[in-house]
This record gives structure tokens, sequence and C-alpha cells, in this order.
């Protein structure tokens, strides 16, 4: 039996522990939060047996994972001593920042023996294979769009001349780092490293990037990565082909994805999923990799893999802001 416990009280973390409750034997242990109503009511809720209110005594505990949902600016040094103190970790996206940060952080990670990786549903679901499998039926593929636009819900807050943290660029956060890395990683996994990318970048009057795109040029083709937090998309991702064409309804949770032929007649591939379930499957790799490493020590070193590839994109899609 493995013990969890998770920092934060936001809605990703209830969904994580949702979906942490269909992986037998992950058993939830405590919260961290610097607020002891917060935490405590979260605990009431999710029913975690303890509260942490001082991070230390969440390093010193004898909970074996922690899942890390902190904001953005947080992921680093809280991971950071988490990993010293011989904690497992599974980071919320982006895991840091950098991607010297997530160098220094995985190298820590192995000399401690412990694992770190990042919680992104798409590395972990089997409707990745799927999609893989399936881009081989759409024959020449010379382009493909990814798209996550999505209106924030605190979006009317800034427009009343709020701050909130999803704006605030001291928080690390904006669109690129909310969910144009949802965008990045089919882009990367399915097509591999890009010859060069060419980014551009709207900020809005706080700092922060509202919305971008970048095109990722191949030697034969291009793909084009498209996020926003300023405006609602209606349109599925696609990958087209001479063959065939792909539609992905959600490229976040990559579900409601149907194959095309030249015909216009469409197979679904993967329905719509709960959100659960995306988040179990998150869970049940961290498991996997505990209590099981060597039978899974492939994907895990695949998953960082395309993590480091992945931040190096962001890197190179990030536009100062002058």
């Amino acid at each position: 039996m493995l013990k969890y416990s998770v920092i934060g009280t936001s809605w990703i973390t209830e969904s994580f522990i949702q979906g942490a409750s269909l992986v037998k034997d992950l058993v939830l242990d405590g919260v961290y939060s610097r607020s002891k109503e917060k935490g405590e009511n979260f605990a009431q809720k999710t029913g975690a047996k303890r509260v942490f209110t001082d991070f230390s005594e969440l390093l010193s505990s004898d909970t074996d994972l922690v899942y890390v949902a902190s904001p953005n600016t947080c992921h680093y040094e809280q991971c950071k001593a988490l990993i010293e103190n011989n904690k497992h970790v599974i980071c919320e996206k982006p895991i840091t920042i950098t991607l010297a940060q997530f160098k220094e952080l995985s190298a820590l990670a192995d000399e401690k023996g412990v694992i770190y990786f990042e919680a992104i549903m798409y590395m972990h679901s089997p409707a990745r294979k799927v999609l893989k499998d399936a881009v081989n039926n759409l024959g020449v593929i010379r382009s493909a769009t990814f798209d996550f636009s999505q209106l924030s819900s605190k979006y009317a807050a800034l427009k009343r001349g709020e701050l909130p943290n999803i704006f605030n660029p001291e928080m690390k956060t904006g669109a690129l780092n909310d969910l144009g890395i949802y965008c990045v990683y089919p882009a990367v996994d399915l097509f591999g490293m890009p010859q060069k990318i060419i980014p551009v970048q709207h900020f809005l009057h706080t700092g922060a990037d509202g919305c971008g795109n970048a095109a990722f040029v191949y030697e034969d083709k291009i793909v084009t990565v498209v996020y926003s937090k300023v405006g609602q998309s209606r349109s599925p991702s696609q990958i087209m082909g001479d063959e065939g064409t792909i539609t992905i309804g959600s490229i976040s949770q990559t579900d409601n994805i149907y194959l095309y032929n030249n015909k216009g007649e469409k197979t679904e591939l993967v329905p719509d999923i709960d959100k659960k379930y995306h988040m179990g499957n998150e869970a049940q790799s961290a498991y996997n990799f505990i209590t099981d490493f060597q039978n899974n020590r492939c994907f895990y070193n695949e998953c960082r893999k395309l993590n480091e590839n992945v931040l190096w994109c962001m890197e190179k899609m990030r536009i100062e802001n002058v």
C-alpha cells in the first residue's frame, strides 16, 4: 500500500484524488495548505487523513508520494525539497519553468532513488497509442494543427481590473504554460523535434501572454500550435494526410478522436472519456513506477525524455515581452 499526499486544494487536486481512487493500494494520506481552514475543509471533502500547514511537517512525514498542484512559481522549490527528503513526486504541468531546472531535479531524483515526473494526461492515456497507430493510416502528412483555446473563467475578473494569478506573469502562468503545453506534447511525440520553431505571442496589459501560436517546421511538414485563454475555440485539432484526416476534440484529454477517409466517412477511434479516468491513468503510472520500476523503466525514461523535449520547445516558443 502506498500513501500519497497532495499540495493544493484546487479543482485539479480534487480531480487527481478522484482519479487516484481508481488505483488499488494507492491511499490518500494528507493535504498541504498554508490555510488551515482551507486544508481542513478540503480534507473533509476528500477524505484526507491529515492536514499539513507547515511544509516541513510534510517533508518529515511518512507519506510516500506527493502530487504537487501548487502555483507554477512553487514547483521547482517544493519538488526539490520533496526529492531531497526522499519523496516520490508527480507534479502538475509545467513541471518546471526552465529545462535546466528539470534536468537538475531529474538528476537529483535519480541520485535519491525516487520518481519525478509531470502530470500530463496525454502521456498516460491509452488513447496515445491509438492516436499514434492511426497516424500511420493518413498517408503523407504535410500539416497538422493542435489547438487548445479556452476562455478563462478568470478573464471576467481581469476585465474588471483585478489580477488573477493565471494572468500574473510573476506567477509564471499565462496561456503557453497553462494550455499551449498540451499541444506541444503530441506535436513532438508524433512528429519528433522540429528543425525550427517560429513563435508569435500576444501579451495582455498585465504582461502575461493571453494567446499565441507557433509553427513547428519540419523538412516535410508544418505543425501549427495554437493556444489562448482569451477566446474559446469551437474547432477540433486536426492531423491531415493525403489519405485521411484525424480530428481530436480535446487535445488535453486526448479523446473524441475520429478518423476520416477522403470520402468523408468517419470512424470513432476514442470516445468522450470522464476526466477522472485520465487522472487515474497518471496515478496508476506513479504507482507502477514506484512499485515495479524495473518493468516500467522504459516508459518512465520515455516520459522524462519527452518532457525534456517539450520544455526545450517551450523555451523556443517564448518571446520576450518588450
